[in-house]
C-alpha cells in the first residue's frame, strides 16, 4: 500500500480470490430506477458541532415530537432497546428508502452478494461515525452481511434521516442518532457507541475525525485492540496526519478521502449535479444569465463551474494556485480577484478545495467587507468542506437583522434595507439543502468497505502506525464494479501489448504519480 507522500513502491495489497473472480462477472444491478423526490438533508458539520450558532429546533420539522429521544423508552420488534432514534415507528418508511438506495449502489450490493459466503469481516467489531442516510445504511448492512458487528453514531447533527435511523434500529443495529441533535447529544451518542459493557471495537470507520478524537480523549486504552482506522473526510484525514506527525497515531489508518475514486467522483461529478440541486431547492432561481463567482478551482470548483456554465450562467473564478488558475482560463472562465466582481455578481460560491499539503478548506475567503459590498439579494453559499470559508460570525451583530425565510435559508438585512440570501449558514450546501447522487456514494462506500476488509485481514506488521493511501489496484477494482451499470465494455490488452507497455494485463494500469 502506498504512503501519502506518493513515493513508489510495491503494493502490499493482495486481492482475495473472491474479489478476482467477481471482477469478471456481470452484475445484476445494472438497471437504474427512476429518481424520486427525497426529503432534504440538513446542515453539514465540517469542523465540529461547536461552530453552530443556531438551535437544533430551528432545523427540525415543526410536526416532529419535541421530546428528546434520550428521554424516550423505545424498543424494536425484537425487544431490543440498544439504540436511540427519533421514532422507531418510522422504520417501515426508512426501509423503503434503503431499498431504493440499494438499486443505485450496484457495487456495494454485488460485494455483499459475493463476499458474504466467505465473511471477510467475521469477528470485526466496527464502531462508525458517518452521515446516517439511506446510502450509508446500505454500507452498514453490507458490513453486517460480511460478518461485522456494528455500532453507529452520526458525524453530523443535522444530516441524519430519522426514518432511516429507525429502520436500522429495527433491523438490530445499535444506532444513536437523530436529526437536530444538540452538541451534548452529539457527544453522548458517540459515547453510547463506544462505551458499552461487554463490547469493544477493533475497527473504526470515521467521517470527520470526531469519533477517533473521542476515543483518544476518553478511552485511549481501546487502541490496544483496534486494528485500524478508515477515514473518509478532509477534516478527519487532516487530524490523522497531525497525530502521525506528532507521533501519537498508535494504529494504522487508511486515507479514503484522497483515493482516486473518491476525489474524482465524489468531488467532481457529485458536485457538478448537487450544486444546482441545492440552489434550486432553496432559492427557486433561474441560472441563465446570472453572474456567479466560484472561489476555488479544485475538483469541487471544476464541477460547480461546469454545471453553472452549462445552465447559461456567466462564471468567474478566483484562485490562489497558478496551475488551477491556468486550468480555469483554459476552460473558458475569467480569473478575477473577488474584490473586482463582488458588487456585480448574483451568486457567490466558496469551494476552496483541499490540497495534499493543506488538507482543509481556507478561512475567511468571503469576509465582512465583501458581504457589505454585495448587491441586494446576492446569494452566498459554501460547497467546500469547511464552514470557515464564509465569515458568518461577523454577521452576528446588533445592526444586522436575521430573517428565516425557509429551512436552511436566511435573509441577512442591513440597516439600509439591503439583504443577502445566506444558505445553510455557510455550511456545506449539498448535504444541507439537497441530497447527493446515490450512485456516487456507492463508489465511496465500496471503497470504505474494501479498506475495512484490507486493514482487518492484514497480517501483523504489514501496516505500521501511519496513514496510508489505497493502492491503485483497489481503486481500479472499485471503478470496474460500477461499469456494468452503464453496459460498458473494457478493452483488454493483448499479451503483446502488455509486454510492450510493461504492464500486467489485469492492472494496475497507471503509476502512482499519475494524475487522472
Amino acid at each position: 500500500m502506498e504512503k501519502w507522500d506518493g513515493s513508489a513502491g510495491t503494493s502490499a495489497f493482495h486481492m482475495p480470490e473472491w474479489m478476482i473472480q467477481f471482477a469478471d462477472q456481470k452484475q445484476e444491478f445494472n438497471k437504474r430506477p427512476t429518481k424520486i423526490s427525497r426529503r432534504s438533508l440538513s446542515r453539514s458539520i465540517s469542523q465540529s458541532s461547536t461552530d453552530s450558532y443556531s438551535s437544533a429546533a430551528s432545523y427540525t420539522d415543526s410536526s416532529d415530537d419535541e421530546t428528546s429521544p434520550r428521554d424516550k423508552q423505545q424498543k424494536n420488534s425484537k425487544g431490543s432497546s440498544d439504540f436511540c432514534v427519533k421514532n422507531i415507528k418510522q422504520a417501515e418508511f426508512g426501509r423503503r428508502e434503503i431499498e431504493i438506495a440499494e438499486q443505485e449502489m450496484p457495487a456495494l450490493m454485488a460485494l455483499r452478494k459475493r463476499a458474504q459466503g466467505e465473511k471477510p469481516l467475521a469477528g470485526a467489531k466496527i464502531v462508525g461515525c458517518t452521515h446516517i442516510t439511506a446510502q450509508t445504511a446500505v454500507l452498514m448492512e453490507t458490513l453486517g452481511a460480511l460478518g461485522a458487528q456494528c455500532r453507529w453514531a452520526a458525524c453530523n447533527i443535522y444530516s441524519t434521516l430519522n426514518e432511516v435511523a429507525a429502520a436500522l434500529a429495527e433491523s438490530g443495529f445499535p444506532v444513536f442518532a437523530w436529526k437536530g441533535e444538540s452538541e451534548d447529544d452529539f457527544w453522548w451518542c458517540i459515547d453510547r457507541c463506544v462505551n458499552v459493557e461487554g463490547w469493544q471495537p477493533n475497527m473504526i470507520l470515521d467521517d470527520g475525525g470526531d469519533l477517533t478524537h473521542w476515543i483518544y480523549k476518553k478511552y485511549p486504552n481501546m487502541f490496544k485492540k483496534i486494528k485500524g482506522i478508515v477515514e473518509e473526510s478532509v477534516t478527519g484525514v487532516h487530524r490523522l496526519y497531525q497525530l502521525s506527525k506528532a507521533g501519537k497515531l498508535c494504529v494504522p489508518a487508511m486515507n479514503v478521502n484522497d483515493s482516486v475514486t473518491k476525489q474524482k467522483f465524489d468531488n467532481l461529478y457529485c458536485c457538478r449535479e448537487s450544486i444546482l440541486d441545492g440552489l434550486k431547492r432553496t432559492t427557486d432561481m433561474m441560472f441563465g444569465g446570472k453572474q456567479v463567482v466560484v472561489c476555488g478551482y479544485g475538483e469541487v470548483g471544476k464541477g460547480c463551474c461546469a454545471a453553472l456554465k452549462a445552465m447559461g450562467s456567466i462564471v468567474y473564478v478566483t484562485e490562489i494556485d497558478p496551475i488551477c488558475a491556468l486550468q480555469a482560463c483554459m476552460d473558458g472562465f475569467r480569473l478575477v480577484k473577488l474584490n473586482e466582481v463582488i458588487r456585480q455578481v448574483d451568486i457567490v460560491i466558496t469551494c476552496t478545495a483541499p490540497q495534499p499539503s493543506v488538507l482543509k478548506g481556507n478561512k475567511n475567503v468571503v469576509t465582512r467587507e465583501h458581504l457589505d459590498r454585495m448587491k441586494n439579494s446576492c446569494i452566498v453559499c459554501n460547497m467546500g468542506h469547511s464552514n470557515t470559508e464564509i465569515d458568518v460570525a461577523s454577521l452576528r451583530t446588533p445592526e444586522l437583522t436575521w430573517e428565516r425565510v425557509r429551512s436552511q435559508v436566511d435573509h441577512v438585512i442591513w440597516p439600509d434595507g439591503k439583504r443577502i440570501v445566506l444558505l445553510a449558514e455557510g455550511r456545506l450546501l449539498n448535504l444541507s439543502c439537497s441530497t447527493v447522487p446515490t450512485f456516487v456514494l456507492s463508489i465511496t462506500a465500496t471503497t470504505q468497505a474494501l479498506a475495512l476488509i484490507e486493514l482487518y485481514n492484514a497480517p501483523e506488521g504489514r501496516y505500521k502506525q501511519d496513514v496510508y493511501l489505497l493502492p491503485k489496484k483497489m481503486d481500479e477494482y472499485v471503478a470496474s464494479l460500477h461499469l456494468p451499470t452503464f453496459d460498458a465494455h473494457l478493452t483488454e490488452l493483448t499479451d503483446e501489448q502488455a509486454k510492450y507497455l510493461g504492464l500486467n494485463k489485469n492492472g494496475p494500469f497507471k503509476p502512482n504519480y499519475y494524475r487522472y
